[in-house]
């Protein structure tokens, strides 16, 4: 990976670099320089730093800068396995990222943390108690129990004239086998980044550079010890409880009393952020976690033997004793938790002179909401898919049913119908709302932009402003995100109800008069919408994987996701900035030593890493860079979403950094970039200082007739990259010029 001969290496010396960074859309090295012939320089496949072949034509970049690109896609998705894993911890991954949506106000939003991490701690142990309803209620306990549903099942018979304690021994294998495995697709290969790790950040800053330069692993190793000890003493109290009822002696009940001081324990480590949040070296809270854990494990093992011995005395219940009553507890403790940080969140939010967000900073509560909502659903279907499976009648199977599962998942289901059909109508309904003002602003757009379109362009022109009219509605996405987080938040409270018994059913038909089929209706369309988000996920993970378009889309659910470390939930998948920001910035401290100057351009989510690399390099090396964004959600989502780590202070730092060699480019038609500083349209008030000078709108398309020689209108656009624009080169021999500006003696 040789970069040269000593002659073109001088040479190259007085030019400028310019490193490429792309966004979500998984494209090549190739599509990235936009040149046939490259070679790698740095880098291993799922990371790497191409550059084009020297000796071949057209090698270097607009006024002979030297071209280089960084390629990240597959950190975050790079093999069908590690895609299919993000399926599958979509919830916790949520979980994960509303840790980071805390506001910008007052304090330093301990509260708001240890409010996020309570309820990722809820997701793991609802994520227990599914796979234990499955394993220990469902079939060892009630199918077992019969013999209607052992006929024709001899995989389940050879225990099924067992005594219902050792089913319940043998059958916790699964749960156990569940906790491995989500433990599994949670673990990062730590190997992998110990190269690129740099520790000494300020793991509760707030500023973007606790992304990437802290060392984040010695929290998540606390955090995975705590979620490991609250799913093994969840495990342990279902077995408890349940023994309690056959034999209601002094053993199980110390014992059940034991693990709910060790479930306490979890959460009470959970409510100091300065133990959890120690540097590595600190043997204090290792100490704790790693005692817990242990103290978990033996009591689930000790447990497993309480029940295996207890043969005598169980009682014919129609389900597992107490496990329906713990579901009810855990989504009661959830509610309480949202509500909880709802109330915070409004609370710690800044004054009214400050900028305005789209959730009205709630977006903690409100990403949390979504993540609950969806682990209860997934929950739900599992459970009701495995007794439509052992009993076809299960989900409209009557509360004595002895198919029927705990009423606090009939109304997860029963909620989830309601919610989508909410969410859907909402939808619509903000969509026609404000779609003439909308259109009202794209149509002023369009006719400011294409003032001479002949009579025949109508339809050209159409067309453009309904695209601008469809990005615009990105501004209306968090309206409906809290909106849609309200309405889980009243499924999650009417799945409470369950706690007391209270079926959908004859609920329903007594306070509203709805008949009974109706509700099976709506739980057997629920039951199966909840199985197409299933396999929707599940293709699109692979589609994503194998499709490089359909990745464009459906990636970037991911790679945003995973950008953000693990501060709240430790099962969620692993955080590829750590290892894609700290490479950035060795590599930027590299080129700055041997050539003129090193200019960033970063599309998309590339801009967002390339903001996190400027705020960690240091004084010498931001001398001698510039960047140029273009098509890059920084204000319009990030600084927006993510205001407490990203809000229009630390867009300021950036540019102060790089003494203002900075250049946005942006378009009307981009549903996910846009201005940084100032929109620059015709009647805009003007922005003070050097941050006015930021931001250069991109009119598009060109034009809305055919340009001489051509039979067809130039293209809309709207996010797709821009090197091949002549207004981006431009861009770049600005910037470049700046950066030679600044060499000594120039």
């Amino acid at each position: 990976m040789s970069e040269g001969s000593p002659s073109r290496r001088q040479e190259a010396s007085r030019a400028v670099v310019e490193l490429r960074v792309h966004g979500v859309s998984g494209a090549e090295a190739g599509q990235i320089l936009d040149r046939p012939h490259l070679y790698q320089v740095a880098g291993d496949r799922s990371g790497g730093f191409h550059r084009p072949r020297p000796g071949y034509p057209d090698s270097t970049g607009p006024g002979g800068v030297v071209l280089e690109a960084y390629r990240w896609s597959d950190l975050p998705s790079g093999t069908a396995v590690r895609t299919l894993s993000l399926v599958f911890l979509l919830p916790f991954m949520l979980s994960n990222v509303a840790i980071w949506m805390r506001p910008a106000g007052r304090g330093s939003g301990g509260g708001v943390k240890v409010l996020c991490r309570l309820v990722a701690l809820n997701l793991t142990l609802l994520y227990v108690l599914s796979a234990a309803g499955v394993a220990l209620d469902l079939i060892a306990w009630k199918c077992m129990g019969s013999a209607r549903c052992l006929t024709s099942r001899t995989w389940l018979s050879w225990l099924g004239d067992r005594p219902p304690g050792l089913r319940l021994a043998v059958l916790t294998l699964l749960p156990v086998a569940a906790i491995v495995l989500v433990w599994l697709l949670g673990a990062r290969p730590g190997h992998s980044y110990d190269a690129f790790r740099t520790p000494g950040g300020e793991p509760g800053g707030d500023r973007l550079t606790a992304v990437g330069q802290w060392d984040a692993m010695p929290m998540v190793g606390r955090l995975r010890a705590i979620h490991t000890a609250a799913a093994f003493a969840m495990l342990a109290l279902v077995l408890l409880v349940a023994s309690d009822a056959a034999d209601p002696s002094r053993v199980p009940t110390v014992l059940a009393a034991l693990t709910l001081l060790v479930l306490v324990a979890c959460a009470a480590l959970l409510c100091v952020p300065a133990l959890l949040e120690r540097p590595a070296a600190a043997r204090t809270p290792d100490g704790l976690t790693s005692g817990l854990r242990a103290i978990a494990c033996g009591l689930a093992v000790v447990a497993v033997a309480v029940v295996a011995l207890n043969r005598d005395g169980w009682p014919a219940s129609l389900g597992l004793p107490g496990y329906g009553r713990i579901v009810g507890w855990v989504l009661l403790a959830q509610m309480v938790q949202l509500v909880a940080l709802a109330v915070l969140a409004l609370s710690r939010r800044a004054g009214r002179n400050s900028r305005p967000e789209p959730m009205r900073g709630l977006g903690a509560p409100v990403l949390a909401s979504v993540a609950v909502g969806l682990a209860g659903a997934l929950s739900a279907e599992l459970v009701y898919r495995t007794a439509y499976f052992l009993n076809r009648r299960a989900i409209t199977a009557r509360p004595d049913d002895l198919a029927a599962p705990p009423p606090a998942y009939k109304w997860a289901i029963f909620s989830f119908f309601f919610t989508s059909i909410a969410a859907v109508l909402l939808a619509v309904g903000t969509t026609l709302l404000t779609r003439r003002d909308r259109r009202r602003a794209a149509a002023a757009i369009v006719a400011a932009d294409f003032p001479d379109a002949p009579p025949a362009a109508a339809a050209r022109t159409e067309r453009v402003a309904k695209t601008i009219t469809r990005a615009r509605f990105t501004e209306r996405f968090g309206s409906l995100a809290m909106m849609y987080a309200f309405l889980t938040a009243l499924g999650l409270a009417a799945s409470v109800l369950g706690l007391f018994g209270v079926q959908p059913s004859p609920l329903a038909e007594r306070l509203l008069g709805v008949p009974s089929d109706f509700v099976n209706f709506a739980l057997t369309v629920g039951s199966y919408l909840i199985a197409g988000v299933v396999v929707a996920l599940v293709v699109g993970g692979l589609f994503a994987y194998r499709t490089a378009e359909f990745r464009r889309y459906v990636g970037v659910l991911w790679d945003l996701g995973t950008f953000w470390p693990r501060a709240a939930h430790p099962f969620a998948p692993p955080c590829y900035a750590e290892r894609a920001v700290p490479e950035l910035a060795k590599r930027i401290c590299y080129l700055a030593e041997r050539h003129a100057g090193v200019l960033l351009t970063g599309h998309s989510h590339g801009s967002v890493l390339l903001a996190a690399t400027v705020l960690q390099l240091p004084p010498r090396v931001r001398r001698r860079v510039a960047l140029l964004t273009y098509g890059s959600p920084l204000d319009r989502l990030y600084a927006r979403l993510f205001p407490a780590y990203l809000g229009r202070d630390v867009l300021h730092e950036i540019g102060d950094r790089i003494g203002w060699r900075w250049l946005n480019l942006w378009r009307d038609t981009d549903p996910i970039g846009g201005w940084i500083f100032a929109a620059h349209r015709p009647g805009d008030p003007p922005v003070a200082g050097p941050a006015g000078a930021v931001d250069r709108r991109l009119r598009d398309p060109r034009d809305v007739v055919a340009p001489p020689g051509d039979s067809v209108p130039p293209p809309i656009q709207g996010h797709w990259p821009c090197e091949s624009d002549e207004r981006f080169t431009e861009a770049v021999r600005e910037l470049v010029e700046r950066l030679r500006r600044t060499e000594p003696g120039s």
